[in-house]
């Protein structure tokens, strides 16, 4: 019995707190680690949202390349892969050659009043294909096709068709993106960006003017004086 009592003291102890030499009972107090903070938890019904992510290999199909918006007047350039540029010139390569086949039979005479002006060799569809042939070894055949796009947008009447024709021959030939891109002076460039502000057929028509001019003095002249010129008068004058 005497030691049942003892561990029952012990208890009562234990559970009520030390005591004081006084006799009175001390409770320690509860303290608070400074490093551990507790959890906060969502009610039930809370309409916490959690911030949504974007995933870099998700993004809006129509998503412009320099910027994030998805509007369909945005100003921002397609940028074009690699392969879709070769594509495109392989595509464009053939159809000329077609083009060609297609034209009636060169004269002799028609070849020699080449000679005469630019403007005849230019009028000239058979002109225009051996030029460019020129102008491709050169590594500057984009100047006559950009000449050439210039005069089919000046026939266009279509709205929309004109509004779409503009945005691409910009990207194409005006942008310091493409490497087509044609010479053309600042002054013009401002023209260009404020034509481009309404779009309409007449949008690069000073742009093209100094194309023009530039094959004229600058082309036209080596053109002549070319062994491919030479050897096709050469082969028209052989029977």
């Amino acid at each position: 019995m005497g030691s049942e009592l003892v561990e029952m003291g012990k208890s009562a102890e234990h559970t009520s707190g030390a005591q004081d030499p006084d006799g009175s009972t001390h409770t320690p107090s509860r303290t608070l680690d400074s490093t551990h903070t507790p959890s906060r938890t969502l009610d039930s019904d809370s309409t916490h949202t959690p911030p949504r992510t974007l995933d870099s290999t998700h993004t809006p199909s129509n998503a412009c390349c320099f910027c994030w918006c998805c509007c369909c007047s945005c100003s921002c350039l397609t940028v074009r892969t690699a392969k879709e540029e070769r594509t495109m010139t392989t595509i464009s390569e053939e159809q000329e050659e077609d083009d060609i086949e297609q034209m009636p039979q060169l004269t002799l005479e028609e070849v020699q009043s080449w000679g005469e002006s630019f403007e005849r060799l230019i009028k000239s569809a058979q002109g225009r294909s051996h030029f460019q042939q020129f102008l491709k070894s050169e590594f500057s055949e984009e100047n006559l096709k950009f000449w050439l796009i210039c005069e089919d947008l000046k026939k266009e009447t279509n709205k929309t068709t004109v509004e779409q024709t503009v945005k691409q021959i910009y990207e194409d030939y005006v942008s310091v993106k493409s490497p087509k891109e044609v010479s053309l002076d600042s002054r013009v460039r401002e023209v260009i960006h404020s034509n481009m502000q309404e779009p309409s057929s007449c949008t690069f028509d000073e742009a093209q003017q100094q194309i023009y001019v530039l094959m004229q003095r600058d082309s036209f002249p080596r053109f002549m004086n070319s062994s491919m010129y030479a050897d096709l008068l050469q082969s028209l004058q052989t029977p």
